[in-house]
Parts: structure tokens; C-alpha cells; sequence
């Protein structure tokens, strides 16, 4: 994976000989799995379209920790996924206490973050955006000691604003949910300092087009619901279990599975459409591998069916697609489906034996169908990167806000 995305030519990790006309940003996420990253990417993309900005780095803020560290922070989480969701749940719930633990997670964080806090001082951002709590925590201490003279903006990648979010020293929070700003307020957060952007995407998810003549072009039928069903970018995929529950559908239909970089697993969903194929003349699989076409497919697609990711969300919602939310991770997912459930966008099945019979009776009433993919687009932000880029490059100069927790 590709942490940072240089101009072409230039050395990543290496800093400029002289400064580049223009502001300097810097964007910090961090590779715990990959909506942050690709939250980030979004952000790099716009930034690098604005006149008046001069030298923009994106970069992975565990690149500049030890290798213990990365782990803790990557790879268990993902071996969490994995393998104990349901103690990734236990901990996302016991950590959520705003304002307890942040100056230990600091203190922490600063052991094994030094050579960050370096090239920090040395690129000297005129704007920083985190789309992670790390490197928030970190830009917010360096600023409160009069380290950093910089703005610092926390981009928040779900719909929830978990505890870890929490900084004490910042220019502006952006989250999806005005539900989110309430929150931020009510623990103390000044609201001239919150803005409800959304998160940010790739502004492909909001081109517009001919649903019709799009699907056409893909070789899809107009007259079947088209489902598109994710594999899961951690290796933890509901696939195969969603379409064992197809084959049960009585709606003719056709579905896109996308299994991203995974052969494996390509090769074993290819396998499984193609016997449910047999068993269900009506119901055709297309299985493809890595894509840079999410955006398209989501733009023909009548149902997404998987997991409720914070950027996976949010680019549903910006191509007006309701969601039927399978297997969410503990934690950040299973908030994020409550958000979606309440506001009619998405159902939730919580066995597979049932998916199909959900599908079916939704298909039996097209009007609720719609219903949901007209709140999608109510709900949709698909140019939440603009709007953070804009609100950053436009804001006028102010003092960074210094919060004085309340009790939760």
C-alpha cells in the first residue's frame, strides 16, 4: 500500500530544499485499517487542485514509529477483526470515556512517536489535517507547548466521535453528523470550532449520470435489481455467506462481488456463483478482483450488501444506495449501522438464513425501496472533501481552541 503519495519524481520521506510557493499541508493518517487512508487520499486529491497551495504531503503517521508500535497499532487491530471481534467491541465500548484516558494515550503515543514530532518541526505545515486520532493527539501537544505554529483540523472517518478523537488543542473538528456536533459541545467543544462536512471521499462518488444508460454500458440488465456485495478489505468477508443466502431469492437478480486484491478469495467466490448460477437461473453472479471503479458500480447498484465501514458508508450515501448491513465489526460499525437503521436507510440482517427473505419482501414493495434511496441521498455528502478543503483554505486566522473538559 502506498502510505504517501508524493508528486512524481519527489522522495517521499524527503523534505523540499526550498519551500514551495504557497501554503504547506499536512495530511497525517494512519494504516489501522483503511478508512483513514483513503479518507486522506481524498483530501490529498482536492488540496492539489486549489491555487495557492504549494507542497502537500500525505503520510501514514506509523511509518514514523518502531515496529512494536506499528504492530500495536495496525496489525493487532486487524487481527482483532479477524479473529476477536467481539474484544475489539469490549475495548472500543471501555475506552469511549471522553476526557479519561487521553494523557496517558499521550504520554504513550510520545514515547514512540519522536521522529514524527521531527519532521513535523522541519516541514513546518502552515495546515495539518489528521484523518486518526494519533497523529491529532500528537499535532494538538506540539501546539499547546508553543512547539507547532500551525492549524490543526481532526477529520473524524465515522459517524460516532469515539473518546480517542478527543483533543484539547485544535483549529476545527469536521464529522459527518450533526448528532456529532451536539456531542462534541455538550463535552466542552466550542461550536464555532465544529463543522458538519461529512467524510471526506474521492469526488468521483459524486459525479452524476444515467443510472440507465450506466448499467447498459456494463453489460447489466435494467429490468433486475442489481446488488453489490463487498468482500471486506481487512480479509474478514460476510461473501460467501450472502451469497449462499442469494440462491435463495425468489426475485430474479444479478449482483456485483467485489473481492479487492484477494485471489483467494476471487477464485472461491467464482466458484461458489458459479454453482448457485446453476441452482438459480435468475440470479447471476460478476465477480472481479481490485477496482478503482467503486464509484460506478455503486452509482448502478439498487442494494449494497456488507459492512458499514465509516468511508464505505459514506460513499453509499453520496450515490444515493441503501444498504443491507451484514456482520459489522463490534464498536465503530455497529454505531454506524444504528445511525443508518434510525434514519431508514439501511436494514440490518442479523443471520444469513434470513437475508434472502428481507431482500424478497423489500423487492415486494419498490416504493420502500426508493424511500431508502432517496433518504440515502438526503443523507449523502459526496463533496465533504470540498467543503473541509474549502472551509481550511478560506477560514480567516483565529486562536486554536483550548477545550475545558465537562463531565461526560
Amino acid at each position: 500500500m502506498n502510505f504517501l503519495r508524493p508528486r512524481q519524481g519527489s522522495d517521499p520521506l524527503k523534505l523540499p530544499g526550498s519551500p514551495a510557493e504557497g501554503r504547506r499541508v499536512l495530511i497525517l493518517s494512519a494504516s489501522a485499517g483503511t478508512g483513514h487512508v483513503r479518507a486522506a487520499e481524498a483530501l490529498e486529491k482536492v488540496f492539489r487542485q486549489q491555487p495557492g497551495v504549494g507542497e502537500v504531503r500525505n503520510i501514514d503517521a506509523l511509518r514514523f514509529t518502531n515496529q512494536l508500535f506499528r504492530d500495536f497499532y495496525s496489525k493487532l487491530y486487524i487481527t482483532l477483526v479477524q479473529r476477536a471481534p467481539t474484544v475489539l467491541g469490549i475495548v472500543y465500548n471501555s475506552t469511549d470515556e471522553p476526557w479519561k484516558t487521553d494523557r496517558m494515550r499521550l504520554m504513550m503515543d510520545r514515547l514512540n512517536t519522536r521522529p514524527l514530532e521531527r519532521f513535523i518541526a522541519k516541514f513546518k505545515p502552515d495546515i495539518t489535517v489528521c484523518t486518526h486520532f494519533l497523529p491529532s493527539e500528537i499535532i494538538s501537544y506540539l501546539i499547546s507547548k508553543g512547539k507547532l505554529n500551525a492549524k490543526l483540523s481532526i477529520v473524524v472517518t465515522d459517524l460516532d466521535v469515539h473518546a480517542m478523537w478527543l483533543c484539547r488543542t485544535f483549529d476545527r473538528y469536521f464529522v459527518a453528523l450533526e448528532e456529532s456536533k451536539v456531542h462534541l459541545e455538550v463535552l466542552g467543544l466550542p461550536g464555532s470550532h465544529i463543522t458538519v462536512s461529512g467524510i471526506p471521499i474521492d469526488p468521483a462518488f459524486g459525479q452524476k449520470g444515467d443510472r440507465a444508460a450506466m448499467r447498459t454500458e456494463s453489460g447489466f440488465d435494467n429490468d433486475r435489481p442489481l446488488f453489490l456485495i463487498s468482500g471486506g478489505a481487512l480479509g474478514v468477508s460476510p461473501a460467501a455467506g450472502v451469497l449462499d443466502a442469494l440462491a435463495r431469492l425468489r426475485h430474479p437478480a444479478q449482483a456485483i462481488v467485489i473481492c479487492g486484491k484477494n485471489a483467494e478469495m476471487k477464485a472461491s467466490m467464482e466458484k461458489q456463483a458459479r454453482a448457485i448460477e446453476v441452482a438459480n437461473p435468475g440470479l447471476t453472479f460478476r465477480v472481479m478482483g481490485y477496482t478503482n471503479e467503486m464509484h460506478r458500480w455503486m452509482q448502478i447498484s439498487d442494494l449494497f450488501i456488507g459492512k458499514p465501514g465509516g468511508l464505505t458508508t459514506a460513499e453509499s450515501l453520496a450515490c444515493g444506495l441503501p444498504m443491507i448491513i451484514v456482520s459489522p465489526i463490534p464498536g465503530q460499525e455497529d454505531r454506524n449501522s444504528d445511525h443508518l437503521l434510525e434514519k431508514g436507510i439501511a436494514l440490518k440482517c442479523n443471520e444469513f438464513t434470513t437475508l434472502a427473505y428481507k431482500i424478497d419482501a423489500l423487492l415486494d414493495h419498490p416504493e420502500q425501496l426508493e424511500a431508502m434511496r432517496e433518504k440515502a441521498r438526503h443523507y449523502g455528502r459526496p463533496h465533504a472533501a470540498e467543503t473541509i478543503v474549502n472551509a481550511l483554505l478560506n477560514d480567516p486566522a483565529k486562536d486554536a481552541a483550548q477545550v475545558k473538559p465537562t463531565a461526560s
